[in-house]
């Protein structure tokens, strides 16, 4: 009896059949996820595009160059945070994908994420690409609540902080504080592995930042991107107020921004769509703008620094994808 052969490869051609769309898939997710986005924030969008149209050109134009700064601010800050030097092209590229991928997941998980998984395709190793990530955020973090408290102490009367907190939300805020530090307490008491594994890392990140701070060129990067970062978001909404007629003085714009940024910080939404506006409307309003005026800000703000570049980062997403850099 004549034993029947299959044709060779067809099962390698089926492996590979079922690999690629994949792949292929996980490049159309960011844009699928923009046209969510999209569309459950229509509204915005419309009203947004309407006070751009109405704004002066020339501080617009200052707006989006800012805005295009920030990503080079961000991608010195990541290469300050890591001994190992990374390839200037695509760690731009990264961070620019990465500002749309904020955008669409929770605050700050999209661009970990997607910064993580450069780090380790470039060849840094998972503990010391979370390490250099820890870093990052912690500087990002000292650098722009640094910069509120020393503009508070230089603009003593920029915000009327009782409109920005009540009275009566600092006690459940305090007793909120103090629930979550009791928790994390308690894990780590009561669970070993957390235990080692929390300290496993401390002593990785510690590792990492001082091989850091041991190379001035690092240091600079590190904070001098971690204080400009900030302060160009900040100089972004200050142009936008300028070309839509805000009347609040410029020092007290910034304030405003860095007061929201930080207390929008700890809400869990996609980019801090709806809680960032909401919040910087709130700040604007307590340096001393008109509620209908700060509104108009905030919107035409958004455009320029979420809206505009969300379809084109998206794309870069899936680029960096499909070409393996993430």
């Amino acid at each position: 009896m004549t034993a029947v052969r299959l044709p060779q490869g067809r099962s390698g051609l089926s492996g590979r059949a079922s690999r690629i769309p994949i792949r292929q898939i996980l490049c159309l997710v960011p844009l699928a996820l923009v046209l969510v986005v999209a569309v459950r924030h229509h509204d915005v969008l419309l009203a947004g595009f309407g006070h751009l149209a109405k704004a002066q050109w020339p501080w617009l134009v200052a707006a989006i160059g800012v805005t295009c700064l920030t990503w080079v601010a961000a991608a010195v800050t990541r290469q300050g945070a890591l001994v190992e030097r990374l390839p200037v092209r695509r760690l731009l590229a990264t961070q620019f994908a990465a500002g749309a991928a904020n955008h669409l997941l929770p605050t700050g998980l999209g661009a970990s994420a997607v910064n993580l998984r450069f780090m380790t395709v470039c060849g840094v190793p998972l503990a010391r690409s979370s390490a250099a990530l820890a870093l990052y955020l912690l500087a990002e973090s000292i650098a722009r609540v640094g910069l509120l408290l020393a503009l508070l102490v230089a603009f003593p009367g920029a915000l009327r902080l009782g409109a920005l907190l009540p009275d009566m939300a600092a006690g459940p805020l305090m007793l909120a504080a103090g629930a979550v530090l009791c928790v994390v307490v308690v894990v780590l008491a009561a669970v070993r592995r957390v235990r080692t594994a929390v300290l496993s890392f401390l002593r990785t990140a510690l590792t990492e930042a001082r091989s850091v701070h041991t190379r001035p060129a690092r240091v600079l990067a590190l904070w001098g991107g971690s204080l400009s970062f900030p302060l160009l978001q900040a100089a972004g909404l200050t142009t936008v107020g300028l070309a839509l007629g805000l009347d609040v003085p410029v020092a007290h714009m910034v304030v405003a921004y860095l007061a929201a940024t930080v207390a929008v910080a700890l809400i869990p939404t996609p980019g801090g769509i709806g809680s960032v506006e909401a919040a910087l409307v709130i700040a604007l309003v307590a340096a001393g703008g008109p509620v209908a005026v700060a509104t108009a800000v905030v919107l035409a703000f958004r455009i320029i620094t979420v809206w505009l570049p969300l379809l084109p980062g998206a794309l870069t997403l899936g680029a960096l994808v499909r070409l393996k850099v993430i």
